[in-house]
């Protein structure tokens, strides 16, 4: 099974920053698209960031200007450095990937255990 696990979470004040890393492993031919969720408690979860494998990027409102996805496609591996970070960002960060295992046309969507992300003001 295909496994992403995230790390870099932590407690940060306002206007810091976190670098959040997630990597995956297992079989894997070709990992495409690659994104970041996160969800806060009583709020629904929300799309963040999210890169082609060509690293075309798209990012929500919210975090424009502040957040930049980024990936290393050798290794496996999406990266988020947040940046001017607020304390409505607090939130579980949790990484998604589009993975193919073989040269056919199935793709399988993956899911890491999520990281906690705390900013306090």
């Amino acid at each position: 099974q295909v496994q992403l696990v995230e790390s870099g979470g932590g407690l940060v004040q306002a206007g810091g920053s976190l670098r959040l890393s997630c990597a995956a492993s297992g079989i894997i031919f070709r990992i495409g698209d690659m994104r970041w969720y996160r969800q806060a408690p009583g709020k629904p979860r929300e799309l963040v960031a999210a890169i082609t494998r060509g690293s075309s990027t798209n990012y929500a409102d919210s975090v424009e200007g502040r957040f930049t996805i980024s990936r290393d496609n050798a290794k496996n591996t999406v990266f988020l450095q947040m940046n001017s970070l607020k304390p409505e960002d607090t939130a579980v960060y949790t990484c998604n990937a589009d993975v193919a295992r073989n040269l056919g046309v199935s793709i399988t969507q993956y899911w890491g255990q999520g990281t906690q992300v705390t900013v306090s003001s």
